[in-house]
Parts: structure tokens; sequence; C-alpha cells
């Protein structure tokens, strides 16, 4: 893949900021291959992402961050980050017993589909190990037999261990400690098998048969504190009927809860996600 400089901005919305940010990028000899924005009139708010080609600049990243700060992003309050996409994020993917999310991440990444580098695998049961090891990954069993403080002391220390950028949750069945939330706010991502906010928390299929619902769904949203509450980054749903009992939706919820987690984990590793608030923008 071409290597490009993501220049991605959230800030008080006023007038002039696309020509402004725009105008510096040609100074500085910089070919734009995708730019996109979104202005949020309630909140008086806007958002904007553009790939610049990384062998255009006149200048080194360094310096182009460093100028980039001083005549644009402090005139206008700018919340600002520049990612090059040489620099793959390190991913450490957790899971329990449900192998559905975790497999397809992991032939998804195989192929070349993800711009990051898998650093390893920590789950909580030794079910999925032979599957780990078959792409040459590191898998770490942590039993929660020891105590919930202890299990995540030592999913803490693997994580600094493995210098993770990201944590993804495919189906990891434990509520993530507060403090660990805070850690991670932004960097750490969920799959939710149901739309929230519907059915939060334990069996939200059965939750969902139990209520008769026609649409069953998943969301990949952003850990907090506050359970399956974050801010979301996508949703999908299938379309069931009153012939489906508990263990067909769950069936059923599979392949939704796959495609959901992968374009949500796609979508921020190509920063095209930003937060604000409890809510999302994503410039696709």
């Amino acid at each position: 893949m071409e290597r490009v400089y993501r220049l991605v901005i959230s800030c008080p919305d006023c007038v002039g900021i696309v020509a402004r940010v725009s105008g510096f990028i040609s100074d500085c000899g910089g070919w734009l291959t995708e730019a996109s924005y979104h202005a949020d009139r309630e909140a008086g708010w806007f958002f904007m992402r553009t790939e610049i080609r990384a062998d255009s600049l006149s200048m080194s990243l360094e310096a182009f961050r460093e100028r980039f700060a001083r005549d644009v992003a402090n005139h206008y309050g700018m919340h600002w980050f520049v990612h090059d996409s040489a620099e793959r994020p390190r991913l450490v993917l957790m899971a329990s017993k449900a192998s559905h999310c975790l497999a397809d991440l992991l032939y998804r990444w195989s192929v070349g589909e993800l711009e990051c580098d898998i650093a390893c695998v920590i789950a909580n049961h030794p079910d999925h190990e032979s599957l780990v090891q078959h792409y040459g990954l590191p898998y770490h069993c942590v039993s929660f037999g020891q105590g919930r403080e202890e299990a995540f002391a030592e999913i803490n220390a693997l994580l600094e261990r493995y210098a993770a950028d990201v944590v993804v949750l495919a189906r990891f069945m434990q509520v993530i400690p507060p403090a660990m939330c805070q850690q991670w706010a932004g960097r750490m991502i969920n799959i939710h098998h149901s739309f929230l906010p519907s059915f939060a928390g334990a069996q939200p299929y059965h939750q969902a048969h139990a209520r008769g619902v026609k649409l069953i769904g998943a969301t990949c949203h952003y850990v907090t504190e506050d359970l399956d509450a974050g801010p979301i980054i996508e949703q999908d749903v299938a379309r069931v009927n009153h012939r489906h009992d508990s263990d067909d939706l769950v069936r059923l919820g599979r392949d939704v809860e796959k495609a959901v987690l992968a374009r949500g984990l796609i979508a921020h590793l190509e920063d095209r996600v930003i937060i604000h608030g409890n809510k999302t923008v994503i410039l696709d």
C-alpha cells in the first residue's frame, strides 16, 4: 500500500478551516490522496481527516508536525494528530471460549486486510491455542480461577510486555476493571452481540428471543467504565422471526458479529474514527 500521512483534526467550528488546512498542506508540497470532513451544527464542532502522500512533503514529518502546531492548530484550538501509515499499531486480541471473531480477525490479518501487527492472543481458556499457533503467534491463557484482580494484573503485565497499542476484545466475556478502561480509553475495542443500547449485559440473544424481536444485531464500540455503553464505532443487524429459537439467534448472530468487529477495527486502524463525547464520527 502507498505510504501516507493521516492528519486527523477536531476543533470548534468556524469559517476557513478547510481552506487553512489544505493551504498549509499545499505550501508544504503535500499531495492529498483523500480528504473528508464533517461539521456538527448542534455541537458546533468540526472534524476532518486527510491523507497526504508521504513522498510529497518538502520536509520531514517531525518538521511538518511542528509547523502545523505553530501555524494552524494553535490558532483554531485543535485536537489533532498525524499518523504515518508505515508505523503499524501493535494489536493484542483477547477471547474467551467463542472462536468465531478471533478466527475471523486472524484470517483477515494473515491476508493483509488489517493494517497492524498482532503481538499475541490472550484468552481465559486454553481452547484456541492450536488455532493461534497456526498463525505463528504467542498464546497466553490467563486463568480467572486465581481471582479477578490477579488475572487482570497478569493481563496488564502481558499488554506492557508486548507494547500493545490497541486491544480488541473478540468476545472476551469478562468485565474490564475501571482503571484498565481509563488506561485504554479510545484504544480498547469490544464486540457486543446485540444492537446496543438494546440488550446490554449477559445473554443478549436470549433476552432478544424472550422479547420476540424481529431484528438481532451486533455493536462494535470502545470500552468504557459503563458496561456496553462506550462510543459506538459500527453496527449491523440480521432479520429473524418467530420460527427461530435462542440457538438460531446465536448462530445467525455470529456472522453479524464478525463483520461488524472487522469493519469497526479497520476504521480504527485507518484513523477514520474520531471520538467526541460518547459518540463517534466515522470519516469514510
